[in-house]
């Protein structure tokens, strides 16, 4: 028999999917009509579809909310896998989507001008479903899931990101954000904002690494979900 608990943490993440799913509708919508990338305010019809679809899954920011939808998906159906790189891929989704949702806030969101539904999705994209699911964790966890191994798995495909924007910005001159525009600011300049962001990300890593050892959840995925053996 399910707990309240148990029930009120699944309709939580059933929430949070479909908060995602309603902003790549709205983005889809704006892309096919040519309306504002919720991401950049880039519009119009000179851009070819195709070309912005491709750039559209080139924001971090859509990439973490599908792991978003995913590690969401795996705790409402709560039998998902235990192995060590299951584990990373839910740290490294906790970490993208806190990060995505302070640094568009404190850096990006005031160089974007956004109407209509391209604010609708670009809130849902950067503040609810950053919101929801790192308050979902803090609520319900689970909790001793991670370790130092899992947090350097963690980080893969971050510098993967970094990686592929970087060598598809040398090739198109088109970067998603604007502090890695090689083009305008150097790679000088770049690989420091890139690195700043990156400390930050290990900060974040610590603190999540404190309270998962630390701080009870108030659910029931601690007993759910046992943690690791071994852990170091």
């Amino acid at each position: 028999m399910k707990s309240r608990s148990d029930v009120v943490m699944r309709a939580w993440y059933l929430v949070v999917i479909a908060v995602v799913l309603a902003g790549f509708v709205l983005q889809f919508y704006l892309l096919f009509t040519g309306g504002a990338d919720a991401n950049s305010g880039e519009s119009g019809s000179d851009i070819p579809l195709g070309v912005r679809f491709v750039r559209l899954f080139s924001f971090f920011t859509v990439a973490s909310n599908l792991l978003v939808m995913i590690a969401s998906a795996s705790l409402v159906v709560r039998r998902p896998p235990q192995g060590l790189l299951w584990r990373a891929l839910r740290l490294s989704t906790l970490l993208s989507i806190a990060v995505t949702g302070t640094i568009f806030s404190l850096i990006l969101a005031p160089d974007i001008e956004l109407r209509g539904e391209a604010v609708i999705a670009t809130t849902l994209f950067h503040n609810i479903s950053p919101a929801l699911f790192v308050i979902g964790w803090l609520l319900w966890g689970p909790r001793r899931q991670w370790m130092v191994r899992a947090a350097l798995l963690a980080f893969i495909w971050p510098l993967a990101w970094l990686a592929y924007t970087f060598t598809r910005g040398a090739i198109t001159g088109w970067y998603p954000y604007p502090f890695l525009d090689v083009g305008q600011h150097g790679i000088g300049a770049v690989l420091l904002s890139s690195l700043a962001v990156l400390a930050y990300a290990v900060l974040l890593t610590a603190a999540v690494l404190v309270v998962d050892r630390f701080v009870p959840a108030i659910g029931t995925s601690d007993a759910l979900l046992p943690g690791p053996s071994g852990d170091a």
